[in-house]
């Protein structure tokens, strides 16, 4: 397997990601910021939870058109509007409502959150990146 997650002792206990991820793999994928929107057209989730599975579900379909998958994801970064810790809670509904749909790992890759302002449009409530090492 071209990527390891683990977390060395020492660092914060109990996250919901790892802290490494070291990759031996030859290609590097990169998926630009996704967010909600609907393969159908449809409106986006209005609620954090909603959006967050959604955007992972594009993250994962971009992935899937370089050859890729989950497990191939040595970082993600979150970005989020207003963001506030009471906030953890959804977001982490809206992981858990499709990880195993998309075969996401749990604790997921390395990862940050970052608070932004806004994002290209009003209604985004976050954007999601990944990078992805295969062989």
């Amino acid at each position: 397997m071209p990527v390891r997650l683990f977390s060395p002792e020492g660092m914060l206990p109990n996250a919901p990601y790892h802290h490494v991820a070291s990759a031996t793999g030859t290609r590097s994928v990169y998926v630009a910021g996704q967010v909600a929107h609907m393969e159908d057209g449809l409106p986006i989730p209005e609620d954090l939870a909603g959006q967050v599975a959604q955007a992972l579900r594009n993250v994962a379909r971009g992935l899937a058109g370089a050859d890729a998958r989950f497990q191939d994801v040595v970082r993600m970064t979150f970005y989020v509007t207003a963001w506030q810790p009471e906030k953890i809670g959804e977001l982490m509904a809206g992981i858990q409502l499709v990880a195993e749909e998309i075969d996401l790992p749990l604790p997921l890759p390395p990862a940050s959150l970052i608070e932004v302002v806004q994002l290209y449009e009003p209604g985004i409530l976050v954007e999601i990146e990944a990078t992805a090492v295969v062989d």
